[in-house]
C-alpha cells in the first residue's frame, strides 16, 4: 500500500474519533475556563469586590490540581481505555462549571470549586483524546493531531462571545449555566457514539505501536523527558498568561470592553489555524525545528503589546495572530513528541505527566501577568516583555531533543 493511500485509509476509518475529538477538546477543561475567566473579571470583581489578581488565581488553584490529577488520569486512560474516562469527565466536568453560579461571595468557596472542576474535568484534556486518535493514526499522526486540537481556539472564541453576551444581557451567573451546557448537550453525545480506540488491529499500523515504547518509570528517568518539561513551563507561563488577559491589557491601551472581546475572540480562531499548519508540518519536517520557528515568532506579539499607548487596531491584530499561532502548535508539538519519543506502551500516562508541567506554567502565568500589572500601576508591559524572553528561551530548548529513537530497533 501506497504511503498516499494509506494515509487516505487512516481518514477514512479515523474521522468520526477525530471529529469527536476536536469537539471534546474544545469544550473541555483546556479552552472553556482559560478563555472566558477575562470576561468574568469585571462582574465578578464589581459583585464582590476581588481584585483581578485573586480572580485569576483561580486559575492557577485549577492548574496546581491538574497537575496532581493528570498522570493518574492517564494512567487510568492506559489501564480502563480513554473512552470511559473522556465520558465520565465530561458530565462531571459541565456539572461543575455550572456550579460557579452557586457563588455566594467567599473567595475560599471559589478557590474549591476551581479544584473541583479541575479533578473533575481532567478527563476532558488532550490526554485522553489524543491517545484515540494516536490509536488510529501513524502516517498522518500530525495532521490528525492537529484536526483533533483545531477546535480548542474554536471553542474558546465561541465561548468567549456566549459568556459575553450572556453576561451583558441576562448576568454572570446565567453565563456560567451558558457555558456550562456546551459539554454536556454538545460533546457528551457526540462522544457517546463517535470516539473509541483502535483494538481491532486490521492493518496493524497504529495498533502495533501500541506496545512498544517507554513505560511511565522508564520516561520520567529519561532526560529528554525534563528537557521537555523545563521547555515547556516558561513557554506556556508566557503565552497561556496573555490569554485570560488579554481583554484587561487591551482595555488598558485604551480599547473598549466589546473591542477587546471582539479581538480576544479572534485570537481562537488563529489558534485554530495554527493547529491544523502545525500538524501538517510536523508530519513531514522534524518537530523540534518547526516547534522553535512556531514557538519564537510571538515574541515580536509579545513586545508589540508591551509597547505603551501607541497600539491601533491592526497594530492589537498582529500582535493576537503571532500569539495565537503559537497557542495553536503547543498541544500538537507535546502529543507529538510524546509519541515520537516515548513511544505509545503508556502514552497517556507519559503525556499526563508531562502536560502537569504545561499545565502548571499555564495557571500561573495569568496571576502572574495580573500581579506584574498591578504592581505596576495596570500596565502590562513589564510582564509581556520578560513573557517575550521566556518564550524564546523555553523555544530554543526544544532542538536540543535530537532524532527520534527507534523503538523497534532498540527493542523497546
Amino acid at each position: 500500500m501506497s504511503g498516499e493511500t494509506a494515509e487516505a485509509g487512516e481518514f477514512k476509518r479515523g474521522w468520526p474519533v477525530v471529529l469527536s475529538a476536536a469537539i471534546g477538546i474544545a469544550l473541555g477543561l483546556s479552552p472553556l475556563p482559560f478563555y472566558t475567566i477575562g470576561v468574568f473579571v469585571q462582574p465578578l470583581s464589581q459583585e464582590f469586590g476581588w481584585t483581578q489578581s485573586q480572580i485569576q488565581l483561580g486559575l492557577a488553584v485549577m492548574t496546581l490540581t491538574v497537575v496532581v490529577v493528570s498522570p493518574f488520569v492517564g494512567w487510568l486512560a492506559d489501564r480502563i481505555g480513554a473512552r470511559p474516562v473522556a465520558l465520565t469527565s465530561v458530565l462531571l466536568f459541565g456539572l461543575s462549571l455550572a456550579s460557579f453560579a452557586l457563588l455566594k461571595g467567599d473567595i475560599n468557596q471559589f478557590y474549591l470549586t476551581w479544584a473541583a472542576m479541575g479533578i473533575m474535568g481532567a478527563g476532558t484534556l488532550p490526554i485522553t483524546w489524543t491517545r484515540g486518535v494516536n490509536s488510529w493514526f501513524v502516517a498522518n499522526r500530525g495532521l490528525a493531531l492537529g484536526f483533533a486540537l483545531v477546535a480548542t481556539g474554536l471553542g474558546g472564541a465561541l465561548a468567549t462571545q456566549i459568556a459575553g453576551r450572556l453576561t451583558a444581557e441576562v448576568g454572570w451567573r446565567e453565563a456560567y449555566i451558558g457555558i456550562a451546557a456546551l459539554p454536556l448537550l454538545v460533546s457528551l453525545p457526540i462522544a457517546l457514539f463517535m470516539f473509541n480506540e483502535r483494538k481491532d488491529g486490521a492493518d496493524g499500523s497504529a495498533l502495533a505501536q501500541s506496545s512498544v515504547g517507554m513505560t511511565l518509570g522508564q520516561a520520567v528517568f529519561h532526560w529528554r523527558f525534563w528537557l521537555l518539561a523545563v521547555a515547556f513551563v516558561p513557554i506556556s507561563l508566557a503565552l497561556g498568561g496573555v490569554v485570560p488577559n488579554l481583554v484587561p491589557i487591551l482595555t488598558s491601551e485604551g480599547f473598549t470592553r466589546e473591542q477587546a472581546i471582539g479581538m480576544a475572540s479572534l485570537i481562537g480562531i488563529v489558534v485554530a489555524v495554527g493547529r491544523v499548519g502545525g500538524g501538517w508540518l510536523i508530519d513531514r519536517f522534524w518537530a523540534p525545528r518547526i516547534a522553535f520557528i512556531m514557538l519564537a515568532a510571538p515574541v515580536i506579539g509579545l513586545i508589540e503589546l508591551s509597547l505603551p499607548g501607541s497600539i491601533d487596531y491592526w497594530f492589537a491584530v498582529g500582535a493576537i495572530v503571532l500569539i495565537g499561532l503559537a497557542l495553536g502548535v503547543e498541544y500538537d508539538f507535546m502529543a507529538f513528541m510524546t509519541a515520537r519519543y516515548f513511544g505509545m506502551r503508556s502514552y497517556a500516562a507519559v503525556y499526563g505527566a508531562l502536560y502537569g508541567f504545561f499545565a502548571l506554567g499555564a495557571g500561573l502565568g495569568p496571576v502572574w501577568y495580573a500581579r506584574m500589572a498591578e504592581a505596576n500601576g495596570g500596565d502590562f508591559g513589564q510582564a509581556l516583555l520578560l513573557g517575550g524572553l521566556m518564550t524564546l528561551v523555553g523555544a530554543a530548548l526544544l532542538p536540543m531533543l535530537g532524532a527520534y529513537p527507534d523503538f523497534k530497533k532498540s527493542g523497546g
